[in-house]
């Protein structure tokens, strides 16, 4: 889900994704949805799609999104490797009844694990976005052997926000305006106020209802996510700077020009980590960068992977 969008901006981004570009989304998942498949990893159910042959790229979606958050990039990628697009463990369409009182990126990672094993897939590249970048750096950092690259589209490592001058603040902000209301509304059983609180912070007061219904049900479809993280016990674990540090790896680092500050905070503070990182900012983009310039983005990471 992206980071908070000027109200004016909100028509021109959301409706360029849910209008032309979603019925784009929707024709490319037709074609391969005979590809969709399931497999059981964890006790839990992930559901992922499939197209192309050769070196393995897997896509990891951002936070209230699936595995068709990368419809139209399959197309790009799969011309040169096997890509992997799958939803985490909450997401559509998997239905796994169970939500963990202590979800984090954490438990995503050693999902991410399990499903390589199942799939025998040694060593891959990694493509996350948002809350799945999160999940790819603790993969990365737990297992950085099974990674060929790594490709991270602003992922929200909140834990390192206090640390960062100015931080304190903004994580304050996001918890109390957003977070926080979210998860007490899922507590009292309101799921519709909590994804309206959630819009009204990412995208404008008054988002959900100007939005159209395509985009309102790709948020339901994904509640459960929702739910599982903002109602979580340690939804941002702290992840070590010195096991980011230590990455060696080609690493891709993903940004929007007119990101929200936390996340730019954050963005900072990777480069600096890793100097060696190669760096792209999307000219205009806010936190919604894959829907906004899905071309600069797709492009951006296709040229990443042929050298890598």
């Amino acid at each position: 889900m992206s980071m908070k969008l000027h109200v004016h901006q909100l028509m021109g981004s959301l409706l360029l994704l849910f209008s032309a570009g979603l019925a784009a989304q929707q024709a490319d998942g037709e074609r391969v949805s005979a590809l969709l498949r399931n497999v059981c990893v964890n006790g839990v159910q992930l559901h992922y799609m499939e197209s192309g042959s050769g070196i393995p790229v897997v896509l990891i979606h951002g936070g209230l999104g699936d595995y068709r958050e990368w419809n139209s990039q399959i197309g790009r990628i799969s011309n040169h490797y096997r890509v992997i697009a799958y939803s985490r463990r909450y997401n559509y369409p998997n239905d796994n009844a169970d939500i963990l009182p202590d979800h984090s990126a954490i438990v995503e990672a050693r999902d991410f694990a399990a499903l390589l094993d199942t799939l025998k897939l040694e060593r891959v590249h990694v493509v996350g976005y948002s809350y799945g970048a999160l999940t790819a750096l603790f993969f990365a950092t737990e297992h950085p052997e099974r990674v060929r690259s790594l490709t991270l589209a602003e992922p929200p490592i909140l834990g390192w926000l206090p640390e960062i001058p100015g931080g304190k603040a903004e994580l304050d902000k996001f918890m109390e305006t957003m977070w926080t209301p979210a998860a007490k509304a899922f507590r009292r059983d309101d799921p519709e106020t909590a994804l309206r609180i959630t819009c009204d912070y990412f995208a404008g007061k008054g988002s959900y209802d100007q939005v159209p219904a395509e985009f309102r049900q790709s948020l339901v479809d994904n509640i459960r996510e929702w739910k599982a993280l903002t109602t979580s016990r340690d939804a941002f674990p702290m992840l070590s700077r010195d096991s980011v540090r230590n990455l060696k790896l080609p690493i891709l680092l993903l940004t929007g020009e007119k990101t929200l500050a936390p996340l730019r905070m954050i963005n900072n503070a990777l480069t600096h980590l890793l100097p060696n990182a190669e760096q792209v900012t999307i000219p205009g983009a806010t936190h919604d960068m894959w829907i906004e310039d899905p071309e600069r983005c797709g492009q951006a990471t296709a040229n990443f992977l042929t050298k890598h």
